[in-house]
């Protein structure tokens, strides 16, 4: 047990060192945040029973107006209730998001396993609050906590077919600002302010044993509206790839090779609306009633290639690393995701309840 807790407490140093490089840099942004997305199957499968998988990753996203162009963002206020549209000639906007992520998983019997993912999140920008002048924001703390639950459906020697059951609690704080009184807008808080669902399927099967695995990956998140009226739109993730062990005499070394799918709904929100005058620097009401809103750049078409390394070090730890490369993107006039880069640490403990 004391060895164990050692081992633990290695690897929360080693998030910890994840997270102070959350702290680096800085960069000039405006609205919008996503987060980079790729299939790890250490994160999706089932481990044996009584057996933990650690895995801490670094996941860095940016985003920036499209190229040639600038920005056509409204200001969306969750807290004064009020949508307003703009079109504004911004040169160069551009948003960076940083998670570090503590993700646990243990098997509960031999074909059911939970899942905990704890993140810790970082949020720059210059935001358009509201006016012409953009507003420095940066925040950073604890992101939703999400659990799943997961049953391996088909194990055999070559395959396995697993269905997730999950939840995002409303850890992240929601209640951030910008300045003053004015709240941050909602796409840059480090929470979305209410619980979420996501069910997901996750499959894999040895093409070649011991050298190429097939797997897939479909997900789908819905959060509920929060207490300020504002719903982030759901999210459908798709992704399929093959990893290979190139050589036999290189066991420790598995190439990846993945295709990401996402679509984002638009986001909606109770508020009137209005329309921004750039000439006056006024909003104008357009409609004073107070209606659940879509906000018209929000939501995205999204497909990426993700190639990747892993490296595994003498069958004590896995060391990884995946980049994003953007293939189609559809924004709606916001930001589009950038090439994003996720590095990673997997580690297994055999722990209670293992035979």
């Amino acid at each position: 047990m004391r060895r164990l807790l050692c081992r633990v407490l290695r690897l929360c140093c080693v998030l910890g060192i994840v997270i102070t490089m959350v702290w680096t840099s800085s960069v000039h942004a405006s609205c919008g945040s996503v987060s980079c997305f790729v299939v790890i199957g250490s994160q999706q499968q089932v481990p044996m029973k009584g057996l933990l998988t650690v895995n801490l990753t670094y996941n860095y996203t940016p985003m920036e107006a499209p190229s040639g162009q600038g920005g056509s963002i409204p200001f969306a206020s969750q807290g004064d209730k009020t949508l307003t549209l703009a079109n504004l000639n911004v040169n160069r906007i551009a948003t960076t998001s940083r998670t570090a992520t503590l993700d646990l998983n243990y098997g509960l019997t031999e074909r059911l396993g939970l899942q905990v993912a704890i993140p810790y999140k970082h949020v720059e920008s210059d935001a358009q609050i509201g006016g012409l002048t953009p507003v420095p924001y940066s925040e950073r703390g604890l992101g939703d906590i999400r659990a799943m639950l997961k049953y391996n459906l088909l194990p055999t020697l070559r395959s396995m077919v697993v269905l997730g059951m999950g939840a995002d609690f409303p850890t992240g704080s929601y209640g951030r600002f910008s300045q003053g009184t004015t709240l941050a807008e909602s796409t840059l808080q480090i929470g979305r302010g209410n619980f979420g669902l996501i069910p997901m399927i996750y499959q894999t099967y040895e093409l070649i044993p011991h050298r190429v695995n097939q797997f897939a990956l479909a997900s789908y998140r819905h959060t509920f509206k929060n207490s300020d009226g504002y719903q982030f739109g759901d999210e459908v993730n798709v992704s399929a790839g093959l990893n290979v062990i190139p050589l036999e005499q290189t066991p420790w070394l598995t190439l990846t090779q993945q295709i990401n799918f996402r679509w984002m709904q638009n986001d909606a929100m109770d508020a009137a609306l209005f329309q921004f005058n750039p000439t006056t620097g006024t909003p104008v009401l357009l409609d004073p009633t107070i209606r659940f809103r879509a906000i018209p750049t929000t939501g995205s078409t999204y497909v990426a290639y993700s190639p990747g390394i892993n490296l595994n070090l003498l069958d004590v730890a896995s060391f990884y690393f995946i980049a994003q490369i953007p293939i189609h993107r559809d924004f709606n006039g916001n930001l589009e995701q950038q090439i994003s880069y996720v590095f990673g640490l997997t580690r297994s403990f055999q722990v209670f309840g293992g035979s």
